[in-house]
């Protein structure tokens, strides 16, 4: 790419001034920028769709991640939900297709709901579809056989989705198979980077013993979106709770820097599984979300 004198120049410029700025500040300020775009996942708010659209539009976000109870709501009438999305100018970058379950002894039924989803998010015009899993053992360890049945069917299902022309990723998740950074690995590794990409939530990566910002990194190269996300720590037995932005461990400053490392160009999805706070509405934890990436992190969405 031909690189403009004004460029050329502004970088000599921070070239010379090195000895005054951080590593960091000037790797920052030398790297394109990454293209990143922002929306938010529609779970805060259940079952009420339509009030997740408006409110999610009205807190300035351009994409909405939706799951498999639009499909319920709207299979029938999909025009309705296409004139919603429309109105709200959201984007559908994302879609829950639910589980893919390796213990059912019936792959083709899995495979099938998979395919149903992608049918359906390809007539809204969205391009991905997020698969998650229950089939964690509720005692003992997981199996490396195991993992490496699940990644084949991801494959599987990836192979199929994309003849319809959608995207099938992978999302890591606690209480599942791919609940440790070593359980992701193997998954990855063993599944096709042309059929299955990864869906990095930052949240479950971080409660399950992982650096996000190390897998941004690491997993460049099949990273198609993320659910940005907070985590602390809770004296109950679970031991956890998601929180907005901002409230947990989360080090979110080091997940976009690393976004921009990579020249990430995609979207990031907040994710928010419940409101954490009784009393507290979704567009309320929306709001503490929006104003800690705008005015804490001055990211503009």
């Amino acid at each position: 790419m031909k690189q403009s004198r004004r460029s050329f120049l502004t970088q000599i410029g921070l070239l010379s001034a090195a000895p005054l700025l951080a590593p960091s500040d000037l790797l920052a300020a030398v790297l394109p920028a990454a293209s990143i775009q922002y929306g938010y996942a529609a779970i805060t708010w259940g079952d009420n769709i339509k009030q997740a659209i408006e409110e999610i539009s009205g807190l300035g976000f351009k994409g909405i991640q939706l799951r498999a109870n639009a499909h319920t709501q709207f299979g029938q009438k999909p025009e309705e939900l296409i004139r919603l999305l429309k109105d709200a100018k959201l984007a559908l970058p994302m879609y829950s297709s639910g589980n893919a379950n390796i213990n059912t002894g019936n792959d083709e039924a899995e495979i099938s709901k998979h395919l149903e989803s992608a049918r359906f998010v390809k007539i809204l015009g969205g391009n991905s579809i997020q698969i998650t899993n229950s089939s964690r053992p509720k005692t003992g360890k997981v199996s490396h056989e195991d993992l490496v049945k699940y990644a084949a069917l991801l494959n599987e299902i990836g192979k199929r989705t994309a003849a319809i022309g959608i995207k099938t990723t992978y999302h890591n998740h606690m209480g599942q198979l791919g609940e440790s950074p070593e359980e992701v690995d193997v998954i990855l590794k063993n599944s096709d980077p042309k059929y299955v990409k990864l869906l990095l939530d930052i949240g479950h990566y971080q409660q399950g013993g992982g650096d996000p910002a190390a897998a941004i990194i690491k997993y460049k190269d099949r990273l198609d979106c993320l659910h940005i996300k907070d985590v602390k720590d809770t004296a109950d037995a679970k031991g956890y709770i998601f929180v907005e932005l901002g409230q947990g461990r989360v080090n979110l400053p080091s997940v976009f820097a690393a976004l921009k490392t990579i020249h990430f160009n995609g979207y990031a999805i907040v994710e928010l599984d419940a409101v954490p706070v009784k009393g507290r509405t979704p567009l309320e934890s929306g709001q503490i979300t929006r104003d800690y990436l705008t005015k804490k992190l001055k990211i503009s969405i």
